[in-house]
């Protein structure tokens, strides 16, 4: 995974629990010599999986809960840090990103050259629910995506529910969230 993801734990963590708190999770995963990560660098996946693990173990939470808050808090990161108008390219409505999330992915790539992004695919069941399947190389972020689903819902001020139907690790063949909307707003227009 690129350095920025691991640059918007290091925030999500300063942000909500203090740098010290950060210096004790990069103790715990191994990192206590590393100063930074560079946003624009690629690390080994091993490495945001040991800060998550750090993390699960220094704030005892479990994992599902940690990836759900990064989740969330990686919608705004990335809006702040420089993306949000790559952002708006993708959609002014919580269905309409959602069904850009590949070719969103696809723009990123054209920056992070070494970049290997999930696939989403969205399949409506009403005007106001959809079942989205998720395919990754990498294992156990589906919470994560039930935590990027909630982000833009608040970025796109929709009320939000996700269920999660299928489950890759428990032998489906992906992860599949069926997802409830409410655009506060659309009645206005």
């Amino acid at each position: 995974m690129y350095g920025l993801v691991n640059k918007a734990i290091e925030d999500m963590i300063c942000k909500y629990h203090g740098e010290d708190t950060w210096e004790k999770i990069k103790e715990k995963a191994g990192f206590e010599d590393i100063d930074f990560f560079v946003a624009m660098d690629a690390y080994s996946d091993d490495v945001t999986y040991r800060l998550v693990k750090a993390v699960c173990d220094v704030l005892r939470m479990p994992a599902h809960e940690v990836l759900k808050a990064f989740g969330e808090y990686w919608v705004t990161y990335t809006a702040e840090e420089g993306y949000g108008e790559l952002l708006a390219t993708a959609g002014n409505s919580l269905p309409q990103f959602i069904e850009n999330l590949d070719n969103l992915h696809a723009r990123v790539g054209l920056s992070f050259s070494d970049l290997r992004p999930p696939s989403f695919e969205c399949e409506h069941t009403s005007d106001k629910s959809l079942h989205l399947h998720y395919q990754s190389s990498r294992h156990g972020l589906a919470p994560m995506v039930i935590g990027l689903l909630h982000g833009l819902g608040k970025r796109f001020h929709t009320e939000v529910d996700v269920t999660q139907t299928s489950f890759r690790d428990r032998g489906d063949a992906h992860d599949v969230f069926s997802i409830k909307y409410n655009d506060s707003h659309a009645d206005d227009k």
